[in-house]
Order: C-alpha cells, then structure tokens, then sequence
C-alpha cells in the first residue's frame, strides 16, 4: 500500500467515526490527493461538486474531476460529463458532454452507458440516431 492508498484508508476511517471529524478526513484526502491517488482527488472534486462538508463550487469540482479523469478514474468522467451538460462549472459544450459519458461508458460505468443512449436519442453533441440509441439503452439495462 502505498502512501497515497494509506492517507485514503485514513480518510474513510475517520469519516465511519460516529462524531467523525470531516475537516480531518479532507486533510487526508488532500494529503491522498498530493500522491495522485485519483479516487482521493475524485472525492474531493465530489464534495465540491454536491457542497458535502465544503462550500459548493462548481469550478472547484470541475478542478478535481479532471485531474482524476486524467488518472483514469471512470466515476470522474460521468461526472463531468454532467458538468459539461448542464454548464455546472465549465461552459456548457454538449460535444464534450457526451465524449465524456461515452468514456464513462466505454469503462462499464452503467449510468453513462444509459446516457450514451439518451444522447444519440435525443442528438445531445452527436448526431441523432434512434437505432443506435436502441442499442446502448438495451446495453445498460443487462446485469
């Protein structure tokens, strides 16, 4: 286990606490984030993203998304797909929005896969195609 996994472990111990201490836990995510541990870095860029335990901000989140999309983390993708939908802390650009569910998709993240069927349904930042659209929501609905 390496330093960053460790500063992880610490994180999630600290926040099972029953009078769990959160300024502490994000300490130790950021201290899990400074040795690119992607999943610390995806936790922070979520509590930025839903303002758990630290004022929301959008822009802060879309920071932390990327950098963990960087390092591969499927979750970050979807959620910054979303980000790019709905113009949450970027500037709104469809295209990316579903390059980046595609991503997520693409990685089994199931949720994006469902997406991905919505997009070619609708031709949210691809160009409409029912039939394929078909495919993809059939797809997210399997086990």
């Amino acid at each position: 286990m390496n330093r960053g996994d460790k500063y992880l472990a610490s994180a999630r111990n600290e926040m099972v606490k029953k009078n769990a201490d959160f300024s502490k836990a994000f300490q130790l995510l950021e201290k899990s984030a400074s040795f690119q541990n992607p999943e610390a870095i995806y936790a922070i860029g979520t509590w930025y993203l839903f303002g758990r335990y630290v004022k929301k901000s959008y822009v802060q989140a879309v920071k932390y998304l990327k950098k963990a999309a960087l390092l591969n983390f499927r979750e970050a993708f979807y959620d910054l797909a979303v980000c790019y939908e709905l113009g949450e802390g970027v500037k709104k650009n469809e295209k990316k929005a579903f390059e980046y569910y595609l991503k997520a998709a693409l990685m089994g993240n199931k949720t994006a896969i469902h997406e991905v069927g919505r997009c070619y349904y609708y031709g949210i930042g691809i160009e409409k195609n029912r039939a394929i659209s078909k495919i993809w929501i059939k797809q997210s609905e399997t086990d």
